[in-house]
C-alpha cells in the first residue's frame, strides 16, 4: 500500500505539471479564431491544474527525498518562468501551487493509512479519465494539423511528442490500479524512450531559437545528434549489456541538463533571443531532471 500510495503521487507532482503545460502549449499556439480548440485545451489546463494541486496537498511527508531534490517537480526557475508565461500569454497559471511544492516534506508518514489510499485511487482513476481524453484531443488535432486543415504554431512532431509523453503517463497509472506497484523496468525500452525525448528537445530548441543565436543552435544540433547516435546503439543493445550504455547517457544527459539549465536561465533573463516560452524552457529542464533520476536509481540498482 505505502508504495502505491509514494509511486503514485510521485508520478502525479511530474507527469500532472507536464500536462497541465501541454495543455497550455497548446492553447496558446492557436489562433485567436480557434474559440473550440482553445477552449478545450484550457478545460484541460484547469482539470490537470485541479490534479497538481490535489497531487501536492496528498504529497506531503509522503514522497521521497530523492524525488523532492531531483529538479523534475520544480526548478529554481519554476516559479519565475510560470509568472513571466502568464504576462506573455495572459493564460492564467497558479503559482501558489509551485511555493506549495517548495515546502514539501519528505517521508512516509502516512503512507499504511487505508484513508490515504482511497484518496489516491480516486486521484487516479479521475487522471485515467482526463489523460483518455487528453490523448483524444491531442490526436485530433495530429490529425487535423497534418491534413492541412488546422493551423497551430506547434510543429506536428511536437504534438506526436506530447502524446507519447501522455500515453506514457497512462501506462504508468494504469499498471498502479492494476498492481498496485510497478513492474521492474525494461532498461533498454525506457532509455530508448526518454533518449528519443531528449533528442527531439534539442531538435525543438534549434528550431524555435532566433536565427542570430548561431552558437546555441549549433549546441543544440550537436545534442540531437548525440541522442539519435545513443538511440541507435541501444536498439542494437541487449538489455544484459547495457550497463555502459546507461554510463554513457548519463553523462551526456547530465552535460545536456546544464544546457537547458543555462538556457532556461538565459530566457527568464530576457538574454537568449527566441520564441521560446519560459515555462517551455523550464518544462524541458525538469524532464532532463526526471531523466537523471532514472538513470541513477538504474545505475544504483545494477551494483
Amino acid at each position: 500500500m505505502g508504495e502505491y500510495i509514494r509511486t503514485s503521487l510521485e508520478t502525479h507532482l511530474f507527469f500532472g505539471r507536464i500536462m497541465r503545460e501541454h495543455a497550455l502549449f497548446l492553447q496558446a499556439a492557436f489562433p485567436a479564431g480557434e474559440i473550440e480548440y482553445r477552449r478545450n485545451a484550457d478545460w484541460f489546463h484547469e482539470q490537470f491544474e485541479r490534479v497538481l494541486e490535489r497531487s501536492v496537498r496528498l504529497a506531503d511527508g509522503i514522497v521521497s527525498e530523492d524525488v523532492l531534490r531531483s529538479g523534475e517537480v520544480f526548478t529554481e526557475f519554476t516559479e519565475m518562468a510560470e509568472q513571466q508565461t502568464r504576462k506573455l500569454t495572459k493564460i492564467p497559471i497558479d503559482v501558489r501551487i509551485t511555493r506549495a511544492e517548495k515546502k514539501l516534506r519528505a517521508g512516509c508518514m502516512r503512507c499504511s493509512n487505508r484513508r490515504m489510499a482511497q484518496q489516491v485511487r480516486h486521484l487516479n482513476q479521475n487522471v485515467l479519465h482526463l489523460l483518455n481524453g487528453l490523448i483524444a484531443f491531442k490526436n485530433k488535432i495530429l490529425q487535423e494539423v497534418t491534413s492541412c486543415n488546422l493551423y497551430t504554431a506547434n510543429y506536428p512532431l511536437l504534438i506526436e511528442h506530447i502524446l507519447r509523453e501522455a500515453k506514457l503517463y497512462r501506462q504508468i497509472i494504469t499498471a498502479l490500479e492494476e498492481n498496485g506497484f510497478l513492474p521492474p523496468k525494461d532498461l533498454k525500452e525506457t532509455e530508448l524512450f526518454w533518449n528519443r525525448i531528449m533528442m527531439e528537445h534539442a531538435a525543438f530548441i534549434r528550431g524555435l531559437l532566433d536565427p542570430t543565436e548561431c552558437e546555441l543552435m549549433e549546441t543544440a544540433d550537436n545534442f540531437a545528434g548525440d541522442y539519435c547516435r545513443l538511440l541507435e546503439e541501444a536498439r542494437k543493445q541487449d538489455c544484459r549489456t547495457m550497463d555502459e550504455l546507461t554510463r554513457k547517457t548519463l553523462e551526456k544527459t547530465e552535460q545536456y541538463r546544464d544546457f537547458k539549465a543555462a538556457g532556461t536561465r538565459g530566457i527568464t533573463g530576457c538574454s537568449i533571443r527566441s520564441i521560446i516560452l519560459p515555462l517551455l524552457a523550464d518544462h524541458v529542464l525538469r524532464e532532463a531532471n526526471h531523466y537523471l533520476r532514472i538513470l541513477k536509481e538504474d545505475g544504483k540498482g545494477r551494483e
